[in-house]
């Protein structure tokens, strides 16, 4: 269809006028009717007057910013889908916009349109994709409550474990783990980031209490986005893994949670048979067919406001990956479908 969006009516509110612009173009190319915004005020004029299925706001504006103007929509409950597009580096501004109910943040500048086409769609069109984006939105609604109450956030995280098998951007999956006792050890996440690619990671709670599981189910709810952000400015689809887990250890830093975060983070695209690892203080052992690769711990993250990482990067058409810390052992295992 060229054009997509064609009956979908979008309120841009961008104080910069060159990439206000520039996005109202793109989505007029898409066939959606637009209007647009200097700030916050003016949004709120336009939502006064028209409906709209869409709103796409930056943070930082003059007179009323982009948190304001969320919390202003939502407080009178009103819950147009909402695309935040921001410079920000303040991960807890991100955060706050996430548990106000916003469906998606990008950061600018916007290295791949591809991108922040698919984040439009997934606003208009959510039956179309998986039900994560209404998990993760549930997460930071009941964040504070989660915080208030460590038994319960210890539940949820168990709840939230992935399913010993699956497929995964067209890769078997599957996985052991052994903890040391009934508390969580070591969490695991998987996910697609597209049909060709897919990421995971694996956290030790245990260096860190209460905090440790607070920091898994934050990093369950931002992982894709982040992940998905230095995937855009990458025309090989190979990710900045260091990138991705100096901007986990800023919001860690920034959302209070203080302690030792153990992480290892995965990223394996089926296309290029291309398995990246990165860990900040987990031990890990690659199985590639008869080799095997050590991959040694590094600093966890929260130790240093600067991070010390590891990498290693294999090309593989399957492996199995060892990852153990004090919080248990896992093991994971993929082999491509193709």
């Amino acid at each position: 269809m060229e054009k997509p969006l064609i009956g979908k009516k979008i309120l841009i509110v961008e104080d910069e006028v060159v990439f206000r612009s520039m996005v109202n173009n793109f989505l007029l190319a898409l066939g959606a009717s637009t209007y647009e915004a200097g700030d916050g005020i003016e949004g709120i004029g336009h939502l006064q007057q028209q409906d709209v299925d869409l709103v796409i706001c930056d943070l930082e504006m003059p007179r009323m910013n982009g948190i304001q103007f969320v919390e202003h929509i939502r407080t009178r409950g009103n819950s147009v889908p909402i695309l935040i597009i921001s410079a920000t580096e303040n991960m807890a501004d991100i955060a706050h916009v996430l548990r106000l109910g916003v469906q998606d943040v990008l950061l600018k500048p916007l290295k791949n349109l591809e991108r922040f086409r698919e984040a439009v769609y997934e606003c208009l069109y959510p039956s179309m994709f998986t039900s994560k984006v209404e998990e993760d939105e549930q997460l930071f609604q009941d964040w504070d409550a989660l915080v208030r109450d460590p038994a319960a956030a210890a539940k949820l995280l168990k709840q939230l474990q992935p399913p010993v098998q699956q497929t995964v951007a067209s890769c078997r999956i599957n996985y052991r783990q052994l903890t040391m006792a009934e508390q969580p050890g070591l969490v695991l996440d998987i996910a697609a980031l597209s049909d060709k690619d897919l990421a995971f990671y694996c956290l030790d709670v245990t260096r860190a209490g209460d905090n440790g599981v607070l920091a898994a189910l934050l990093l369950r709810a931002l992982f894709n986005g982040l992940l998905q952000e230095q995937l855009s400015g990458q025309k090989q689809r190979l990710p900045e893994l260091n990138g991705l887990l100096r901007q986990v250890n800023l919001l860690l830093r920034q959302a209070n949670l203080s302690g030792q975060f153990p992480l290892l983070v995965g990223y394996y695209n089926r296309t290029h048979k291309n398995l990246i690892l990165v860990s900040a203080g987990l031990n890990a052992t690659l199985h590639v067919y008869t080799h095997q690769i050590q991959l040694s711990n590094g600093v966890p993250l929260g130790t240093m406001g600067s991070t010390h990482l590891n990498q290693i990067s294999q090309r593989a058409d399957s492996w199995q990956c060892h990852v153990w810390g004090a919080g248990g052992r896992i093991r994971l295992m993929l082999s491509s479908e193709d």
